[in-house]
């Protein structure tokens, strides 16, 4: 056998040898992607529930924090969609009295088909309390923020339904223009309990909210 014919079986050798190793690392490399990439879908079952929020008693000045009710009315707090804001709307109802009775003022929401009769009577504006109506971030196209600064206000209280929706966004944009965020989690409800825990875990670990936000309950605030 010649030189050349050496040359040439080694040289296929070599070849096949690499291409070989090229496709088991490709094998590795896809079976590591595999593993490590996937989503949150297919994590779903693995996700642990963090430990329960710590709630914290406050104290707060009546002449600078406002109780913002939200969405308490016919259409989103009833005994068929959420049992559970009916079973708070007591509890909003005795702070609200609190509240008036300390010269708090209260601003109240709609939501989009809400009218000021729809308001639960538990919890029904008086005369001079201010409704805004919007969709879940109730600064969003209404006046509250100005109705809130002229009243001089710095901490807001806020309880209402949904949760997951007016309650949390709400929160986040009160923060982001700078006020104080409590929120009672015996006044905020949801449809479901998962969204009434996340709502409180959002708050207090989100970027936009943990900063400005405590949780706590109604009888835990002090005047």
């Amino acid at each position: 056998m010649s030189t050349q014919d050496n040359s040439h079986k080694t040289g296929a050798l070599y070849s096949t040898g690499l291409i070989g190793l090229v496709a088991l690392l490709l094998v590795l490399l896809t079976s590591a992607m595999g593993q490590g990439g996937a989503t949150i879908v297919e994590q779903w079952s693995k996700v642990q529930t963090p430990p329960p929020v710590t709630l914290k008693p406050v104290q707060v000045n009546p002449q600078e924090t406002a109780f913002l009710i939200l969405d308490i009315e016919q259409l989103t707090c009833n005994p068929d969609r959420r049992p559970r804001c009916i079973e708070s709307v007591p509890k909003i109802q005795g702070f609200l009295q609190q509240a008036r009775a300390k010269g708090m003022p209260v601003v109240y929401s709609l939501t989009g088909r809400g009218t000021k009769e729809t308001i639960l009577p538990e919890v029904t504006p008086n005369a001079d309390e201010p409704i805004v109506q919007s969709s879940v971030d109730k600064f969003f196209k209404t006046d509250l923020d100005k109705i809130l600064r002229e009243k001089g206000i710095k901490t807001v209280i806020i309880a209402g339904t949904t949760a997951e929706g007016a309650v949390l966004h709400t929160a986040t944009g009160a923060a982001m223009r700078g006020y104080k965020v409590i929120v009672p989690v015996d006044g905020m409800s949801a449809g479901n309990l998962y969204a009434e825990q996340y709502t409180a875990w959002h708050l207090l670990n989100a970027p936009g909210t943990r900063r400005s936000s405590t949780l706590t309950r109604f009888d835990m605030i002090e005047f």
